[in-house]
Formats: structure tokens, C-alpha cells, sequence
């Protein structure tokens, strides 16, 4: 390899992160990397299990990513220990036939998840029918909550109908897992840009539902540092896929209670190991770490 040839984003990331697993004990991601063959992981987070709140089949359009088959994405997750996994569909991000869309991952869940794909399907309240595809994600697919993609599709957290739309998941007793972003908007494709989601009305909103179960997932690079807070006490939880800095996960404790945050690696997107090492560098003492990696998900469960 050339020294001196320029190194891609994606190569120089995926080639540190590769080097930073193994300094930290052996993790290191799976398959080939930019600089060579990266040996297979060995090490996960502590725990009597761990449960990923944020993992997407299909394909991304702009891109081929690793693990964007849904075997692939089972071996890799159950490589690392996960138990279960809630996953939505990138076909929820684009298509206007959400149920086909829902019906489909439904489908892909029970054909390979056994057990560990947990469905979340995909609503968006700008199309027709929109209560009909909430309806059937809950009675007919059984699934626990639903995914949110406001940015992509055309509406904002201070609109009526998402108000309406809250409203009613609750009253399904369902999930609401809202996705602040999809990509880094300096990796957006050109024609294909979106805003980051304000979720500032968030809060308040949730006043009037004290019901309602809602988790933010890529939230890092769209919520201010002084909503965090706020949108916690409303009962907000945190994923920590997008989190940056060192001892991330640790910081976002010291801010909001470790019964907020949960694991989520955004995988195929993004490196699942990613996520086992921001766990791992933030060194968490055993009891928020078992909140982190499985306890909360398992409570908001519970409500169902």
C-alpha cells in the first residue's frame, strides 16, 4: 500500500477502530478491514446478556454496507452475545408501502431472528392510512413498538399529527423509537440531504402523555447538550450509537440516570463494535453497565 495514497474516511475509521478494539483487550471487528485481515472479536460487555435497541435490515440505497443481509446480521450480533435485537427496515425510510414493508420485516424476523429480532415497524403520518399501518404493526405483526423517521419523512416533532400519532402508540402500548438521524450529514448523499430532527417539542409533549414509552435513537449530533437533561426527566431514553468523545457512555451518566440510556449500535451503518468499545473505554461500574447493555430494555418491555 502506498503511504502517501489519500486514506478514505470510512477506511481510516474502520482501520482505527480495528486498532483501538485490540489495545482494549481483543476486540477488534470482524472480516477484512483497509489495512488488512482484523482478527475475530473475542471480548463483550459484562452481563447476563445484551440487547440491542438499534439495528436496521435491508439495504441502504446510496450504499453497500457489511451486514446488510439479515443472516449476516444475526451471526454478527449473536458473535457478540446479543440476545435480542429490535430492528426496523430501511425499507421503512423510503418506501410509501410501509404495511408491505412491515409485512416484510415481520417476516425476516421470524425466518431469521429465532427469537432474536424483535420487529419494530415503521409509521409515517403523512401518508393515508397512516393509523391502519400503526394498527396493524400492534394487533395483526404483534410488534412492541414502531420506528420514527421525521426528518425523511416530511414532518416535525411539533406537528398536530405526530402529537396524534404518539397519542395512539401509546394507547397500543407500543415502543416509540424515534430516529433523530440516519447519517452523518457530512456523509449524506448530495441529492438525497435531510435536516437533523429538533426533538425540542419533545418535552412538553410529553407532559400530557405520561404513558408514553419513547426511546431517541442517533440523537448525538441533533439534540442540544442542554436538552439532554430535560427530555430525560420527561422519560426520554438515549441509545448510545452516535455518541462521541472519550468516555462517552460515562459522561452521559454523569448527565441523566442510567435508567436513560440504552445500547444501541446502529448496525449495518455502523461498526457494531463500536458500540461494545465505547462500553468497554468508559469502564462502568457492573450494576449501570447491566442497565445500560439489557435492564432498560427489559423494563420498557415489561410495560407492554
Amino acid at each position: 500500500m502506498n503511504p502517501n495514497a489519500p486514506v478514505s474516511r470510512r477506511a481510516f475509521v474502520k482501520a482505527t477502530t480495528a486498532a483501538a478494539m485490540a489495545a482494549a483487550g481483543g476486540l477488534a471487528a470482524a472480516g477484512s478491514s483497509a489495512f488488512g485481515a482484523a482478527p475475530k472479536a473475542q471480548a463483550r460487555p459484562a452481563g447476563r446478556g445484551l440487547i440491542d435497541a438499534n439495528v436496521t435490515l435491508g439495504r441502504w440505497p446510496f450504499r453497500r454496507v457489511p451486514l446488510d443481509d439479515a443472516p449476516a446480521l444475526v451471526a454478527k450480533l449473536r458473535q457478540h452475545g446479543v440476545t435480542q435485537a429490535w430492528a426496523g427496515t430501511f425499507d421503512g425510510v423510503f418506501h410509501k408501502d410501509l404495511d408491505a414493508a412491515n409485512a416484510r420485516l415481520a417476516a425476516e424476523c421470524r425466518q431469521h431472528g429465532r427469537g432474536l429480532l424483535l420487529p419494530f415497524g415503521s409509521v409515517n403520518p403523512m401518508l393515508p392510512d397512516w393509523e391502519d399501518d400503526l394498527q396493524r404493526c400492534a394487533a395483526h405483526h404483534k410488534m412492541p413498538g414502531i420506528r420514527l423517521h421525521p426528518n425523511y419523512h416530511g414532518y416535525t416533532l411539533a406537528d398536530p399529527v405526530f402529537a396524534r400519532l404518539l397519542s395512539l402508540a401509546t394507547e397500543h402500548k407500543l415502543i416509540v423509537q424515534i430516529v433523530a438521524d440516519m447519517e452523518d450529514e457530512r456523509t449524506q448523499h448530495p441529492p438525497a440531504r435531510v435536516p437533523h430532527t429538533d426533538c425540542k417539542p419533545l418535552g412538553e409533549l410529553l407532559e400530557s402523555l405520561p404513558g408514553a414509552r419513547v426511546v431517541l435513537l442517533n440523537w448525538f449530533r441533533s439534540v442540544p447538550a442542554a436538552l439532554v437533561k430535560p427530555l430525560a426527566a420527561a422519560g426520554v431514553c438515549f441509545d448510545i450509537a452516535t455518541l462521541e468523545g472519550v468516555g462517552g457512555v460515562a459522561n452521559l451518566l454523569d448527565r441523566i440516570p442510567a435508567d436513560r440510556v440504552m445500547f444501541g449500535s446502529h448496525t449495518p451503518l455502523f461498526y457494531f463494535e463500536s458500540a461494545v468499545l465505547k462500553l468497554k473505554e468508559s469502564a462502568l461500574p457492573s450494576e449501570r453497565e447491566r442497565a445500560v447493555c439489557s435492564g432498560n430494555a427489559e423494563r420498557l418491555l415489561r410495560r407492554l
